[in-house]
Parts: structure tokens; C-alpha cells; sequence
């Protein structure tokens, strides 16, 4: 399972129907928040996520990114967390945090360490079977995108090929399938060994997904990007007021696109839009304007989960 909940997916002023930036991302099992704007606990409950975070990557210190942290931190506490909890960042990570935890008196009742951790563009987070990976991004202050990349998966196993090479159905085809050599009996007591290689397909790729924060369109994300399963852009504006966009370094939807569409990803969510398109009939402009340059191209909405699937090729 890699699935991607948007908790929220507005601009700088929060409205009725799209809180401040936040997104959830529950890889078999293991959860993790991307930005953490106001009320995103309240979003988590909501959405049904649980709170069993193992770490928060911050795009940058921007509060409609983070203040939701503070809060977040101490129903946490309340519910008797013990296991630490690292919040990733740019520059000044230790310091942001030093003085976010003290605020409402936060760690007061925290019986659970936060660690900062700050990242830098090509830095990698490594985890079991995946890793993230810092991106720089181009915003108006110090700040990162990410990449969420899976592992190589083995290819695909050719069962005919490996009974005839005399490997009988059961154990030993797991082994070769986990990339274990096998040694199987050719009459009397003789021995053969068997390979992986000999029976399995080229590997196949795993699932990958880019979550940019708040950007202007640049290379380092264009980069990022190659063949992504889902890009996640920032595109806050539309094509009529991108002199907003370009002033305030954000993007526009058709911009976002054209992102998309240079990196080969397949598919397009846009976020972090402008409260003047904050209800559904708005945001389907955005969607428009993108989609005329790259069409699997959705607008992002309160509490929506996007299953990612694997690709063969």
C-alpha cells in the first residue's frame, strides 16, 4: 500500500473548504506527514489516518505550513506517546523547532523526544525498502521539495523456465524469487545450482512520488520528477494572474503541467491553491488550464486519497 491523503490543500489563508498545506502519506503502514499546517490533527481524525507518525518533513518555515505542529505534538503527548519523533527540515531546522515546541507550553506533558533533523538538497533519508530524498526548490525563502522512491522490485518470475530447470514447485521457488540461488537434484546425487537470474525478469521499478511545497518551476523538480508515479505541484494561481505567481514565487496550474509533462510522470495532483479557488466549481479552471497541457491532471481536494499502484515497466 502507498496511499496519499491530502489534509490540506490551500494556499496561505485557509477557508471553508481547504485548510493550510498537510498531506499523509501511509506506506505499508509506516506514516509520515508532509507539512503540517494549522489543524491538521484535526484533518487526521478525520480522514482516519491515526496518528502513529514516524516523521514530518517540512518543505519550509512559511506558518501555513507548520503551525499545526505545536498542536499536533501535544494530543500526541495526551495519548501517551513514547517513541520519538523526527521532524525533517531546511536550514534552521533545530531552531524552528526549539522555539515551535515551546509555544502553549507543548512539551510540557511530551513524555517523547523530537529530534530535528536538517536536510539539504541531495541529502537522502534512508528507511526499509524506500528513502526520501531532499529536492531543491525555488520559493522565497530557504526551502526543500521531496521524493518518496521505492526499492527495485525483483522482476517478474518465470515458472515454466524454472521447472525446467528442474526446480519443483514450493520453497525453493520463494528462494529464487527473494533473489536466492537454489541447488536442485539432477539424477542420482548430483547437484545443479539455479540462479535468480536464470528465471526471473529485469527488475521493475517501484512506486515513486514528488511533493514539491511551495515552487516556482524549476529543473532541480523537472529532474526530481523523471517518471514519477504521482507528482503532488504546487500551483496556486491560474494563467491570469501569474504575475501574482511569479511575484510571490509559487506556480500556476498550466505551469505545474508543463512540469509534469517534461518529467514524464503519470499523474498530476495540484495543491496549495489560492483561496479564490477554493470551492470545486473554482478549482476546475485550474484543472482546465492544466489539462491542456498534460491531461491526467487532478485538482486536489479536502480529506482525497490516492491509491498508488505498481508499473511492469
Amino acid at each position: 500500500m502507498l496511499r496519499v491523503t491530502f489534509l490540506g490543500t490551500g494556499g496561505s489563508t485557509p477557508t471553508p473548504n481547504r485548510n493550510p498545506s498537510a498531506l499523509a502519506v501511509n506506506r505499508e503502514g509506516e506514516l509520515m506527514l508532509f507539512d503540517c499546517g494549522e489543524g491538521t490533527q484535526r484533518q487526521m481524525m478525520r480522514a482516519k489516518t491515526g496518528m502513529g507518525l514516524n516523521s514530518i518533513f517540512v518543505t519550509h518555515f512559511h506558518a501555513d505550513h507548520v503551525l499545526g505542529i505545536p498542536g499536533l505534538l501535544q494530543t500526541m503527548g495526551l495519548q501517551g506517546r513514547t517513541e520519538p519523533l523526527e521532524i525533517y527540515g531546511p536550514k534552521h531546522v533545530q531552531e524552528f523547532l526549539y522555539h515551535l515546541v515551546s509555544l502553549g507550553y507543548a512539551g510540557a506533558s511530551r513524555k517523547f523526544e523530537v529530534r530535528a533533523v536538517e536536510l539539504r538538497p541531495g541529502d537522502v533519508v534512508r528507511r526499509a525498502g524506500y528513502e526520501i530524498r531532499a529536492v531543491r526548490t525555488l520559493h522565497n525563502v530557504v526551502s526543500l521539495g521531496y521524493v518518496l522512491e521505492e526499492d527495485k522490485r525483483p522482476g517478474r518470475f518465470n515458472r515454466e523456465r524454472a521447472i525446467e530447470l528442474g526446480v519443483k514447485p514450493g520453497p525453493l521457488f520463494s528462494k529464487l524469487q527473494s533473489g536466492r540461488s537454489v541447488s536442485v537434484a539432477v539424477g542420482g546425487r548430483e547437484e545443479r545450482e539455479v540462479r535468480p537470474e536464470q528465471v526471473l525478469g529485469p527488475p521493475r521499478p517501484g512506486r515513486k512520488i514528488v511533493y514539491t511545497g511551495d515552487t516556482r518551476p524549476c529543473e532541480s523538480v523537472v529532474e526530481a520528477s523523471k517518471d514519477a508515479d504521482l507528482l503532488i505541484h504546487d500551483s496556486t494561481m491560474s494563467e491570469e494572474t501569474k504575475e501574482f505567481a511569479a511575484e510571490y514565487m509559487h506556480s500556476t496550474a498550466l505551469e505545474a503541467a508543463e512540469v509534469a509533462k517534461k518529467a514524464g510522470v503519470r499523474k498530476l495532483i495540484l495543491t496549495h491553491l489560492s483561496a479564490r479557488y477554493s470551492d470545486l466549481g473554482s478549482a476546475s479552471k485550474l484543472e482546465e488550464e492544466a489539462r491542456a497541457v498534460f491531461k491526467n491532471t487532478e485538482a486536489a481536494r479536502e480529506l482525497m486519497s490516492v491509491e498508488v499502484g505498481f508499473r511492469d515497466k
